[in-house]
């Protein structure tokens, strides 16, 4: 099987915790009752992977996790899409971890995440020259492992494979010196405002500016989301403007991977850009109205009934 894509990055156990108080009212010592929990998997590359999956296509993983049960119902689950992970080892730190707490009153969250198998990756968890992929999605990686995405990132820009870079805001705060070497390597960047201000380390608010001078940084495609405002992006030619419809949000985690997913799709498939933006906008639309990062995960048949559906629209003009 022809593989389309390489996913790279972290793998979580992801507990949601929802409150019936406003998060704003807890103060230290108090003792909140939970109204509800569930378990999801998350992390940059399983999101990144089941996503693609459902969008049709053929995807392989690296990303690793510890010898522990969490890490066992993350396997299992990318077995159920069959998505193989590339990564021959597990580790003997635990499987990522992150708690997410919500208020039923709120749209707004509070994320509390531990770094343990996915800061382990090592250049003997896997065989760098194998990687066959037109394409790697590299999601953020930390600690040790971050020196396995400056390699990764180096073999594809030799061996000319297109690369996809989706950092998180702690790895965008290291700054532009820190990322270069994956940037310059970088097809598409995709990141929301505060992350594009954190790697230049100024705090410009103009979209246009923001996209010019990430794109000298390597990236021939970058695009800046803000939440439920308009997005913005820039191939160097035109840039491009997008504002989301409404929807009801029961939760916005997962909405950045489930976005840069599917615009990825659609460049794959040869979407036009603008088209390709809507199909990122409607994955992540659905997303957010279901809880956990992978429950409104869209097919492509299903991504193009909603587009239809809110007469999605882009906007765009020659860069001057």
């Amino acid at each position: 099987m022809t593989v389309d894509v390489l996913c790279v990055g972290s793998a979580t156990l992801d507990n949601f915790l929802i409150i019936g108080q406003s998060i704003k009212e807890i103060k230290p010592g108090d003792k909140v009752l939970v109204q509800a929990l569930e378990k999801h998997t998350g992390g940059g590359a399983t999101n990144s992977a089941v996503a693609l999956t459902k969008l049709g296509l053929n995807v392989n993983i690296l990303t690793k996790v510890g010898e522990d049960h969490d890490g066992e119902f993350i396997l299992k689950e990318l077995n159920n899409y069959q998505i193989k992970n590339i990564c021959l080892k597990r580790s003997k730190k635990n499987t990522d971890v992150s708690t997410l707490i919500s208020s039923i009153h709120e749209k707004d969250r509070i994320i509390y995440v531990h770094k343990g198998a996915s800061a382990d990756l090592r250049t003997n968890d896997f065989k760098l020259g194998e990687i066959k992929a037109p394409w790697i999605y590299l999601a953020s990686l930390t600690g040790r492992s971050y020196k396995i995405a400056k390699k990764i990132a180096a073999y594809a820009k030799k061996n000319k494979i297109k690369l996809l870079f989706n950092p998180s805001l702690y790895l965008a705060r290291r700054g532009q010196e820190y990322l270069q070497t994956i940037l310059r390597a970088t097809t598409i960047l995709v990141l929301n405002k505060e992350e594009a201000q954190a790697i230049l380390g100024q705090r410009i608010n103009s979209e246009k500016e923001l996209l010019e001078k990430l794109r000298k940084l390597g990236p021939q495609i970058v695009i800046i989301t803000n939440g439920s405002k308009k997005l913005s992006a820039s191939d160097g030619e035109l840039i491009y403007n997008l504002t989301p419809f409404k929807v009801m949000v029961k939760q916005t985690a997962g909405a950045g991977d489930a976005f840069t997913s599917g615009f990825l799709s659609g460049i794959i498939k040869n979407y036009p850009l603008e088209k390709a933006l809507c199909l990122g906008q409607v994955n992540a639309a659905s997303v957010v109205q279901y809880l956990g990062t992978k429950k409104g995960l869209l097919t492509e048949r299903d991504a193009e009934k909603m587009r239809k559906k809110h007469h999605l629209r882009v906007e765009a003009h020659y860069v001057r």
